[in-house]
C-alpha cells in the first residue's frame, strides 16, 4: 500500500521528466523527490522510472501508474473544486508561442488578482501538450483536436499578414506584390519542423521559395525580420513596430479552438480560466482582428 503524497510526487517527476524539475515545482529538494518514488516502486514490486540522456523514462509499469495517477488527480480535483464551488487549485495551459507570450502571459497578473486561490502554469513553445493525455488541463490550439474526451469550442478569429522593417524596405524598396518579392530573403518555419498544417503560410501566398532564414519559433521569425533579416508571415498581433506589405493580397485568417478534458471542464477552476480567456480574446479584438 502507498500513500496519495508519493503518487503526486511521481506525478509531477513524470511530467517534468526529471527529479530536479518535479522538486521545483512543488517546493521540495531533488532528493526528497527521488526517495519518494523510490518507496512507491518499493510498494508497487515494480520499476517504474530509469534514467536517460533525456531526462526521467517511465517504464511500462510507469506509463500504467501515470494513466492511474492522471485519473486519481482529476477526481481529487473535481472533489474539491466543488466544495463551495471555488476556484482554486493548479491550472496548466498550453497556447500557442506568439499567442502566449503577447496576448496571455502578460493578462496573468489580472487573473491572479481576480482569483488568488488559482495558480496557473503557462507552456507557450512551438507546439501542443495535450488535454487528453492530461498533459495540460486547457489547451488553444490552430484546430480542434478529433477526440471524444475533449470539449472543444471556437476561441477568436485572428488575422496574420505580411510584415517587413522599415529599415528593411527602406534599403531594398517597398514590394507592391508578391510576385515582387522574388529577389528578397524570405522568413519563415523551418519546413519538416511546422507542428500544423495551418502554419504553412508561405505555400497559401504563393511564396514556394525555401526560406532563407527560418526558425520554428514565430517569436525568431519576429526577430529576424525586425532586425531586416526579411520578409515574413506574422500574426497581426506581432507586427507592432514593423511595416505590412502586400495588403492587397496578403491577408490571411486562422482560428483558435480551446479545450479541456470533459472529466474536469465543469470544475470551477477549469471553468474559471476558460471564462477569462474568452472574455481576454474579447477584449484583444483589434490586436487579433486589426482593421
Amino acid at each position: 500500500m502507498f500513500d496519495w503524497d508519493d503518487l503526486r510526487l511521481f506525478l509531477a517527476a513524470a511530467r517534468a521528466r526529471s527529479l530536479s524539475g518535479a522538486a521545483a515545482r512543488l517546493g521540495v529538494d531533488a532528493a526528497t523527490v527521488g526517495r519518494r518514488i523510490a518507496r512507491l516502486e518499493t510498494a508497487t514490486k515494480s520499476t517504474l522510472v530509469v534514467r536517460s540522456p533525456q531526462g526521467l523514462e517511465l517504464t511500462a509499469a510507469g506509463t500504467r501508474l501515470l494513466r492511474h495517477a492522471m485519473a486519481a488527480e482529476a477526481a481529487m480535483n473535481a472533489a474539491l473544486d466543488g466544495v463551495g464551488d471555488v476556484a482554486s487549485g493548479i491550472v496548466r495551459i498550453s497556447v500557442s508561442e506568439g499567442f502566449g507570450t503577447e496576448i496571455v502571459a502578460p493578462a496573468l497578473p489580472e487573473l491572479r488578482r481576480l482569483r488568488p486561490g488559482l495558480q496557473v502554469e503557462l507552456a507557450a513553445n512551438p507546439g501542443f501538450l495535450s488535454p487528453a493525455t492530461r498533459e495540460v488541463d486547457i489547451a488553444v490550439t490552430l484546430s480542434p483536436p478529433p477526440d471524444g474526451r475533449l470539449l472543444v469550442e471556437p476561441l477568436t478569429d485572428y488575422r496574420l499578414a505580411l510584415y517587413a522593417a522599415p529599415a528593411f524596405l527602406a534599403r531594398h524598396g517597398e514590394p507592391k506584390s508578391v510576385a515582387a518579392l522574388g529577389g528578397l530573403d524570405i522568413v519563415g518555419y523551418v519546413e519538416d519542423l511546422i507542428y500544423a498544417p495551418e502554419l504553412r503560410y508561405l505555400d497559401e501566398i504563393g511564396l514556394t521559395a525555401r526560406p532563407a532564414l527560418a526558425s520554428s519559433s514565430i517569436r525568431a521569425q519576429r526577430a529576424i525580420i525586425a532586425a531586416g533579416g526579411g520578409v515574413g508571415v506574422l500574426p497581426c498581433f506581432l507586427g507592432e513596430g514593423l511595416t505590412r506589405i502586400c495588403r492587397r493580397e496578403v491577408n490571411l485568417t486562422r482560428r483558435f479552438w480551446i479545450g479541456a478534458h470533459r472529466d474536469i471542464a465543469e470544475t470551477a477552476r477549469i471553468k474559471a480560466v476558460r471564462t477569462w480567456i474568452s472574455r481576454l480574446v474579447r477584449e484583444k479584438r483589434n490586436a487579433l482582428l486589426p482593421g
